[in-house]
């Protein structure tokens, strides 16, 4: 079943969302490549990735159902780091805005009676529980070793090992 035209609007902004988000990812993956933190930049590297499956995610969906999904502009805010804390407090400002915008789908979907986007919209609605869970979780222990050398390394050496 096609959905409106206004709900489309809506998952075409979503999509927006996920491929500003994976460009945000991307750039901070060359700030922490540029502080010699490879395993940091290779798990942003590996967010970036992500995010573009998301919105491949959300394209089917759309295309599934007849619609046409069009990639809005996309601009991402210019990035100053001054700590490689600064990486996962923006990500996780990023990961909060991409949860806001499936949280607004949510609520279109529920005004437009699109019960068919129901399954999606919750997939995306857990995924972006652990996300946020994540990012801040890696942002609380960067905190903990305060820039320590060993403490950031020890950090840098896991993400390397989780995003394989």
């Amino acid at each position: 079943m096609k959905m409106n035209e206004e709900l489309e609007v809506e998952f075409t902004k979503q999509i927006t969302r996920e491929y500003e988000s994976s460009f945000l990812y991307r750039q901070l993956a060359i700030e922490a490549e540029l502080r010699d933190l490879p395993g940091i930049a290779s798990w942003l590297r590996a967010q970036s990735a992500e995010e573009l499956t998301h919105a491949d995610r959300l394209i089917k969906h759309l295309t599934d159902r007849d619609n046409h999904p069009v990639i809005g502009d996309i601009s991402i805010s210019s990035i100053k780091i001054d700590e490689i804390t600064d990486v996962f407090e923006i990500a996780l400002d990023a990961e909060r805005a991409v949860s806001d915008g499936i949280r607004s789908l949510y609520v279109h979907a529920e005004e437009a009676h699109d019960f068919d986007s129901r399954p999606t919209i919750d997939w995306f609605i857990s995924e972006q529980l652990e996300e946020e869970a994540t990012v801040s979780e890696i942002l609380g222990r960067l905190r903990l070793v305060n820039g320590d050398g060993s403490g950031l390394l020890r950090i840098d050496a896991e993400l390397a090992g989780s995003a394989a």
